[in-house]
């Protein structure tokens, strides 16, 4: 997929952290960019800031979802890429013990409901919903591609710590999502593709105790810090440009693997 002035993108999550860096680095590449994110002033500010148009969505409400799409198509056009970076975190274990007195409580489902729904299927409803938009659309030469979607999961997907069940539950789905995806879609001429970063400085990591932080960093073998936004982006670019990527994921993550705690 070219990216230049002829091609528009959508980006979710993209007022902040990984979406953030990738609509900063698609913006210089002279994609038109769409930003979907519920932080209307940082959204509105960063979009000001690249040349991108912005919109309130909420990913896991499909109305707000559909608006979403209808408001960034009109400013710009059919996306022949979209990009999903929108998500939370969050820690809980299965069931809990307290240690001082012994009270014993299951997961909350609220709780695991929200990062569920946010997550994976906030990711689902902006994949599917952009694909057949990109269906429309005429197939560029010479191998007929019409759009690509990359998914973001997380290291978490594969590595998944204590407390991380709903987290990494997430994850995993959207790690499964890329293969039949891509099966779904592969007649249509649009690739899927998925991310596993690891640890990148983003708004999650940076409300994190120094001494939390400090103890991640030291799973990470080369380098030996945490990735930047602008790197993730260079790799969603690796995956939208090269069209024989498809139905694949990669682990951008210096050779981390997350222990258990």
């Amino acid at each position: 997929m070219k990216l230049d002035s002829s091609t528009t993108a959508i980006v979710t999550g993209g007022a902040s952290g990984l979406g953030e860096g990738t609509a900063r680095l698609f913006a210089s590449r002279g994609v038109k960019v769409g930003i979907f994110d519920m932080n209307e002033e940082r959204g509105e500010a960063v979009a000001k800031e690249i040349g991108a148009s912005f919109h309130k969505v909420n990913v896991a409400d499909e109305a707000s979802v559909q608006a979403g799409f209808d408001a960034a198509r009109a400013a710009n056009g059919q996306e022949r890429v979209m990009v999903n970076c929108a998500g939370i975190g969050g820690g809980m274990k299965t069931a809990s013990r307290k240690r001082d007195t012994g009270e014993i409580s299951a997961h909350d489902i609220a709780f695991y409901t929200r990062i569920i729904n946010i997550n994976l299927i906030g990711t689902f409803i902006c994949a599917s919903k952009s694909a057949a938009g990109m269906m429309s659309l005429d197939p560029t030469a010479p191998d007929g591609e019409r759009g690509v979607i990359i998914n973001t999961a997380s290291v978490a997907a594969q590595d998944g710590q204590i407390g991380q069940v709903a987290y990494a539950s997430s994850k995993g789905g959207i790690l499964a999502m890329a293969l039949p995806m891509a099966r779904d879609l592969a007649r249509e001429g649009i690739r899927c593709n998925t991310i596993l970063p690891g640890f990148f400085e983003t708004p999650i990591y940076e409300q994190m105790k120094p001494e939390v932080k400090e103890n991640l960093r030291a799973h990470v073998q080369f380098p030996a810090r945490f990735g930047t936004t602008q790197e993730y982006a260079k790799v969603v670019e690796f995956m939208a440009e090269n069209i024989y990527i498809n139905g694949e994921y990669l682990r951008a993550d210096a050779a981390a693997r997350m222990p258990p705690r």
